[in-house]
């Protein structure tokens, strides 16, 4: 569509460039008139009498806005919209630390994504994937950033009034950048560093420039989260036992010290601090109260809130409240549920991000995002994350937001059906697995990856129909493929996934019936099923790899060809066993000689899921990395 912008339209013509190719305009003073206003106050488009109004405050209002008006004039000659932004800042936090780093035609791509829907910020997440000279084995061969990468995304963004914050890590997390000798002087343990330790500052200033030089923004996330172990290894050998809160506060400071001197503006994780609001907390006085104390031990730093596993309003508003009795209100951040295994949890996502953004803006909570995770190797392509990226986004401009809206903004923005995006999560939302999928099973994955033999995962799967559930899915994702042109790639592997899952998710079951009732003949019509799960499998991980190149550096792809290899190889020696029996030449298969028990956790302590757990743990009931 041809538009003629009329108006001031200097603080956007930059990024106008950018997503006109995606938005399908042209610019051209023969095009349909429309009148730009800058200005404070809501967002707003209107299209009367022949001619267009759009009524913006920040620049990426102004993105948003146009798509809103370029989807509305497709259904309708004359409407008035308006949008009060319900968040000062909304955006989302990329992972590129767990083997997939987004390269910067991917980031850009995203930015522009984010644009369209109105998402202002972005925050990449790299714990060792930066470069910092003064350490070479820092993020070696895992794909790290340069400056000038670090750099053109953070231009590109600002074309497109999208803040970029970087995020890094300065106490835990750090296991892949620790596990070099450089490094033997300031850790503590595996993946946490050594507090009071000078190498450690040292360190970290190097770092902390390093990953804040290249962006404008003085803002930066310094992590500190989940640091478990913190003071109980080396630093409990040098020094002696101390309380987790103590040796917190005082590394907490000796950073602050170092992002005041570089002029940065820190936050931090907030569940570190979590222990202080407990009933019986010793840090409470006899009020009640956390200790006068304790509150000024903290530095002066942002705290954000991370919660992606509950579907009760009133909790995340509970801990809204707990977090504003230290002195600050809280950042918070929920989660899209990337990390769940092959496949996109959304059923969990739409039922933890309702229940959030409700007390988000309940609580006058003014910062939100959503954390886009790699969990265990990043098996499942960000990409998926759009439509909750698209959720996050409505809520960010309405108080009160449907589904059946977010399915049509997503339509608009994402180029896809929403409905076609939400039958991914049956992929792990299978029989025996509860609504929603609130326990995080991941079906797929362990159907997948576990070994056919020794079957580990066979007990969960005994009397659930999912060899015909994955059979139906196949008609139901190749129906999507061909409905979302857009998407054909992602579907064409999702499709080939449960193809696969088809014929390998009761294999194993089949297998041991047939040995037990020395079943010959159907053992033989068993081992052609393998030769077609074999093939298949070397199939998905085709269309696997496609989508990985497609949109990430390649440093991380040996992982999961490794995890497709073990799958393929192991299935040469299941038949290779099988043969060996059927031809006389053992009398007996070991593996199937053992009785089969229900996998054991820790994922499988509750109802309502098959089973999860990392890569190693599903694959082998052996010593796989030692």
């Amino acid at each position: 569509m041809e538009l003629y912008l009329k108006g001031d339209i200097s603080a956007v013509a930059d990024g106008l460039e950018l997503v006109s190719k995606r938005l399908k305009i042209q610019l051209s003073t023969d095009g349909y008139p429309i009148h730009v206003i800058n200005q404070q106050g809501p967002l707003r488009v209107v299209n009367k009498n022949g001619q267009g109004e759009i009524s913006f405050e920040k620049p990426v209002h102004f993105f948003r806005a146009i798509g809103l008006w370029l989807g509305n004039v497709q259904k309708s000659s004359e409407f008035d919209i308006t949008e009060n932004p319900q968040f000062n800042m909304s955006g989302v936090m990329l992972d590129a630390s767990r083997n997939a780093v987004p390269t910067v035609a991917d980031v850009e791509k995203l930015l522009q994504h984010m644009a369209v829907m109105g998402l202002d910020t972005l925050m990449l997440y790299t714990e060792d994937t930066y470069e910092v000279k003064e350490y070479p084995y820092f993020g070696y061969m895992r794909g790290r950033y340069t400056f000038e990468e670090l750099q053109a995304c953070d231009e590109y963004a600002a074309k497109l009034g999208i803040d970029m914050i970087p995020c890094m890590q300065t106490l835990g997390h750090l296991r892949e950048a620790l596990k070099w000798n450089y490094a033997l002087g300031f850790k503590d343990t595996d993946d946490i560093l050594l507090v009071d330790e000078p190498q450690t500052y040292e360190f970290l200033e190097s770092c902390l420039k390093a990953a804040s030089e290249p962006f404008r923004t003085k803002r930066i996330h310094i992590g500190m989260d989940e640091t478990f172990h913190l003071g109980l290894g080396k630093y409990l050998e040098k020094h002696g036992y101390e309380k987790h809160i103590d040796l917190m506060n005082r590394h907490l400071q000796k950073v602050i010290a170092i992002t005041d001197k570089l002029g940065l503006k820190p936050m931090i994780w907030s569940d570190m601090y979590l222990p202080l609001f407990a009933e019986n907390s010793p840090y409470k006085d006899e009020n009640g109260s956390i200790r006068k104390d304790i509150l000024e031990g903290i530095p002066d730093v942002e705290l954000v809130y991370w919660n992606y596993y509950r579907k009760e309003q009133e909790v995340y508003e509970r801990d809204f409240h707990n977090h504003k009795l230290l002195g600050s209100t809280p950042i918070f951040a929920g989660g899209a549920w990337t990390w769940n295994g092959l496949v996109p949890n959304y059923g969990k996502a739409i039922a933890t991000t309702e229940a959030a953004l409700a007390a988000c803006k309940q609580e006058g909570i003014s910062e939100i995002f959503v954390t886009l995770w790699g969990d265990n190797g990043a098996e499942t392509p960000f990409a998926t994350a759009y439509p909750i990226m698209q959720l996050f986004a409505e809520h960010t401009y309405q108080k009160e937001v449907s589904i059946e809206k977010v399915a049509e903004r997503f339509e608009f923005c994402g180029g896809g059906h929403f409905a076609d995006f939400m039958n991914l999560k049956l992929l792990d939302e299978t029989p025996g697995v509860m609504k929603d999928n609130m326990n995080t099973s991941m079906t797929s994955k362990v159907l997948l990856y576990q070994d056919s033999l020794i079957g580990l995962y066979d007990e969960n799967v005994r009397g659930l129909p999912l060899g015909e559930h994955y059979q139906q899915l196949v008609l139901v994702l190749e129906k999507a493929k061909r409905e979302n042109p857009v998407w054909e790639t992602l579907f064409d592997f999702y499709e080939q996934l449960a193809r696969v899952l088809a014929d390998k998710a009761e294999i194993g079951l089949k297998i041991l019936a047939a040995y037990q009732n020395k079943e010959f003949e159907q053992m033989k019509s068993i081992l052609m099923i393998l030769d077609r799960i074999q093939a298949n499998v070397d199939l998905l991980r085709q269309k696997h790899r496609d989508i990985w190149f497609a949109a990430y550096k390649p440093f991380g792809w040996e992982v999961i060809d490794i995890r497709y290899g073990g799958v393929i190889t192991r299935m040469d020696s299941v038949k290779y066993r099988i043969q060996e029996w059927l031809e006389g030449r053992i009398s007996r298969i070991e593996e199937l000689e053992e009785k089969r028990l229900r996998h054991d956790g820790p994922w499988e302590i509750v109802d309502g899921l098959v089973g999860g757990n990392v890569y190693h743990r599903i694959v082998t009931a052996g010593n796989f990395s030692l």
